[in-house]
């Protein structure tokens, strides 16, 4: 193709009726690099105001090992204490049952004992004032006074001495700590042996065949109950793990989550029709809807939950007006710009007819809007799933509530982790039913747009 060649006047003339073309603004050819440099500038604003480098170097990361491992692992906590020229073992909140023997302690005669930990090299042998440790094999005699134990000579890295205590760290498998008074042992073990059954119950201490014998053909343990019923009884009211406190903590979760949703979207539906300009030609109340809408949701719903917990007390009914009151604003909202972007075509069409003005509206505007309601509120009705967690931590009821008084104990991080588990599943499940649904109704809406 030949090149096309213009005179000097058909430029000029060119550049006259297209001058943004030709002639752009320097501003804007530096808009994008500035942005990237602005961006850069504010984060790292950001970075020295929060003095974010002493927070990560003052930060205690070795406990961040610890706390996760707590999460799927138990542990089993003897306190062997010197008394009268003797030694007497105590358990302190043991999984094992009120009188255990695990083979991890030994009793080597009268008052001694060995305390292994995960092989015969690493162990603790303890007699009255009188303990012995052994790393790799190698043998520390601690010695003890009236002022505290003290480390011996030639101690390895793993051992550690504060206030006239010796700590002695073995890793995952545990510690041991000894003072002039005991020495107290923290064994270390993966799983949840008490899940099912708690120490006190007739299954405890079964295997899954054992269980599945007794409950199907073993001789019944209680005259009140087949064994079938007892085994469902024994786990859900077991002592540890509560599960059927658990599973109606997070029952009342789901429900806040859609009674909240469900009267936002019910009481956010007429009152956007009022909002919307083309729908109510009346400027002060538009306005006035519109500013409804933005005070409900202006107000984050942890902050209507605090508020109607004092009103009301903690339970579940606070937490359902929480949700109710923000996702009325957010509903009001979203529902006004759909309708405000509706084709009038369709309203056009019913009126011509001469119908009312609600069945304008019934037919003219409902249908092109519903499936964007509804997909709206399936949205925040997963969203609220997740969001009613956090409300029942400050007192609002479900699982939120349960699940901070876990965390408050510092010691139940496996039963966190467990409610943490069980909330992923609900947000997953109900995830997927959200998506599925919202999939279906705009599929159906592009279907009719094409007719």
């Amino acid at each position: 193709m030949a090149a096309i060649t213009l005179s000097a006047d058909e430029r000029s003339a060119l550049r006259a009726r297209h001058p943004d073309l030709f002639s752009k603004d320097p501003l804007r050819r530096l808009a994008a690099p500035l942005a990237v440099l602005a961006a850069l500038a504010y984060f790292v604003f950001c970075f020295f105001f929060f003095d974010v480098p002493s927070v990560f170097s003052g930060g205690k990361w070795e406990r961040a090992g610890a706390y996760m491992a707590d999460w799927y692992s138990w542990e089993a906590t003897p306190r062997f204490r010197f008394k009268n020229d003797g030694i007497e073992v105590e358990w302190t909140r043991s999984l094992l049952g009120d009188d255990p023997h695990p083979d991890w302690v030994i009793e080597r005669g009268a008052n001694s004992y060995t305390v292994t930990f995960g092989n015969a090299g690493d162990r603790v042998e303890i007699g009255p004032g009188n303990v012995v440790v052994f790393v790799d094999g190698a043998g520390y005699r601690v010695p003890i006074s009236d002022a505290g134990a003290a480390l011996p000579e030639g101690a390895p890295e793993n051992f550690s001495l504060k206030s006239g205590r010796v700590t002695v760290n073995y890793g995952f498998v545990g510690q041991a700590e000894i003072r002039n008074t005991q020495v107290y042992v923290r064994r270390k073990f993966l799983g949840w042996p008490n899940f099912f059954f708690d120490t006190k119950s007739p299954f405890f201490g079964m295997s899954p065949g054992e269980v599945w014998t007794s409950v199907t053909s073993g001789q019944q343990i209680d005259e009140r109950m087949p064994n079938w019923q007892l085994a469902i009884n024994e786990f859900l009211y077991n002592t540890e793990w509560q599960h059927l406190d658990v599973y109606n903590k997070l029952l009342q979760t789901i429900v806040m989550a859609f009674v909240g949703t469900l009267f936002a979207a019910v009481l956010a539906f007429p009152l956007s029709f009022l909002a919307a300009r083309n729908i109510t030609p009346n400027r002060a109340g538009n306005w006035l809807m519109k500013r409804g809408f933005d005070f409900l949701r202006s107000i984050d719903t942890l902050i209507w939950a605090l508020f109607f917990i004092r009103g009301f007390g903690p339970g579940p009914i606070p937490g359902i007006a929480a949700i109710f009151f923000t996702d009325t604003g957010t509903f009001g909202k979203t529902y006004t710009e759909a309708l405000e972007n509706i084709d009038d075509k369709q309203r056009e069409g019913v009126r011509s007819v001469g119908a009312s003005p609600a069945v304008v509206q019934r037919y003219g505007v409902v249908p092109q809007v519903l499936p964007v309601f509804a997909s709206q509120a399936l949205y925040f009705w997963e969203s609220n799933t997740r969001g009613a967690t956090i409300i029942g931590a400050v007192g609002a009821g479900g699982i939120g509530l349960k699940l901070i008084e876990a965390m408050r104990t510092n010691q139940d991080w496996e039963n966190v982790f467990y409610m943490v588990l069980l909330i992923l599943g609900v947000v997953f499940v109900f995830d997927n039913i959200s998506n599925a649904l919202r999939s279906r109704l705009i599929g159906r809406a592009n279907v009719t747009e094409s007719r």
